[in-house]
């Protein structure tokens, strides 16, 4: 029996082709891209990169001002609030300073773990969750939302719109799990803010995550063009 890398190392592939081509079996896979936009098509096809499965293209959602709202957000560098430190973790800077070079780990805020956060959740038999998002609550404005694991979270954050009149840039609405999961999102989807969510109880860090660098690059590619056709002004000018 011969070891399978042995057609890979005769034929090599480059980690930027192996996503190439991942990508073009995701377009084969999906039927007219599912009518999404161009835009909103890139942003739902890194998705199905990231967890392998193209039916999740029917349960993601976009409200009609997201993208927009989103990639001007991450132009101007606005803080980005985690429900996770594991989407912390996995928001690439690198990816992030392509559409702002402002950004540091600074701007990227989780309060899950902090031990105030940590007491208040002891003594009120309440997750985490909602004591860090309240923590967070002067950041949210004009911010990015990223939500993976936690719908309490999230419905803490519905709370903040419908009452407090808080309103976020962009809401990433993807927590995962079975209670609390599918009404909070729902909820969020009738609120008015720019969202992007997948309907039901699938979702996930990875997932958050995929979408935010899948923003960057339509922000950096709006940067470049925008440069370019001030460029050419001046020139013409």
């Amino acid at each position: 029996m011969t070891a399978l890398i042995h057609q890979l190392l005769q034929n090599p592939l480059s980690g930027p082709e192996i996503e190439a081509g991942s990508f073009a079996i995701i377009d084969q896979e999906v039927p007219g891209c599912n009518g999404f936009s161009p835009a909103a098509w890139e942003i739902v096809r890194r998705m199905i990169h990231t967890c392998a499965d193209p039916s999740l293209a029917a349960a993601v959602k976009f409200s009609a001002d997201a993208i927009a709202s989103g990639t001007e957000a991450l132009r101007r560098g606005r803080t980005i609030y985690a429900d996770s430190n594991m989407i912390r973790a996995g928001l690439s800077l690198a990816r992030l300073r392509s559409a702002n070079a402002g950004y540091g780990p600074e701007r990227i805020v989780c309060h899950v773990a902090d031990t105030d956060v940590a007491k208040q959740a002891e003594a009120s038999r309440l997750p985490r969750s909602l004591y860090a998002i309240r923590k967070a609550k002067a950041l949210l404005n004009g911010g990015i939302a990223v939500f993976g694991n936690a719908p309490v979270a999230l419905l803490e954050l519905n709370r903040m719109v419908l009452e407090e009149n808080i309103r976020p840039a962009l809401v990433i609405a993807m927590p995962v799990g079975f209670v609390h999961v599918v009404e909070s999102k729902q909820e969020l989807m009738s609120l008015g803010v720019p969202f992007i969510a997948i309907e039901g109880r699938r979702g996930g860090s990875t997932l958050a995550v995929s979408v935010v660098h899948a923003l960057c690059t339509l922000a950096a590619r709006t940067t470049t063009a925008a440069t370019t056709v001030e460029a050419r002004e001046v020139v013409q000018s």
